[in-house]
């Protein structure tokens, strides 16, 4: 296992298990590979499409732009894992009465089905995986949470990356110099 860094460490990064994100990535790659596993080897639905259940589970009937933006996603991730729900009949499709051009979704009775077996035992994972914070942090643990979340949302509204990612390029491959040449 890595070191674990001291506040100090995570205030002056020097290697990268001093930096937060990497250490928020581990704490959750070594849990979300079980419930990928959970989903899609018992339930037959991504890790995505189980969001996307999940959230329509408490949205009801939404757009799908309504969606993505609860789900922090992006307009074709969205689409595709809508139009694969759809695929799966774990989703319905209504045109907006008011405007056509608007489609919106919700879970067909399948879906609610699947979500009401499969939302116990996330939940359950989910409480044995705090099991390892006792209660009197856990409202710290919340706290911080809450406030990690909300500065992310405020250092992206600033703009503080510059970059744009550019995957249908291949990513940054064709920016890195090639040897010899």
């Amino acid at each position: 296992m890595q070191s674990f860094p001291d506040a100090s460490a995570l205030l002056a990064p020097r290697s990268l298990d001093d930096l937060l994100m990497y250490r928020m990535w581990r704490a959750v790659r070594e849990s979300n590979g079980m419930v990928t596993r959970m989903v899609e080897g018992g339930f037959g639905i991504t890790h995505r499409e189980w969001g996307m259940i999940g959230a329509l589970t408490q949205l009801g009937e939404v757009t799908s732009s309504e969606l993505a933006k609860r789900l922090l996603l992006d307009r074709v991730s969205t689409s595709r894992g809508l139009r694969s729900l759809g695929d799966k009949k774990l989703l319905e499709r209504r045109q907006d009465a008011e405007d056509g051009r608007e489609v919106r979704v919700r879970l067909s009775q399948s879906g609610q089905e699947l979500c009401g077996a499969l939302f116990p035992r996330i939940a359950s994972f989910n409480v044995d995986l705090l099991a390892a914070i006792d209660a009197a942090h856990m409202d710290v643990f919340l706290e911080c949470l809450r406030r990690l979340e909300l500065r992310g949302s405020e250092l992206k509204a600033q703009g503080v990356v510059a970059e744009k990612a550019d995957r249908r390029s291949g990513g940054t491959r064709h920016r890195w110099p090639r040897h010899g040449a």
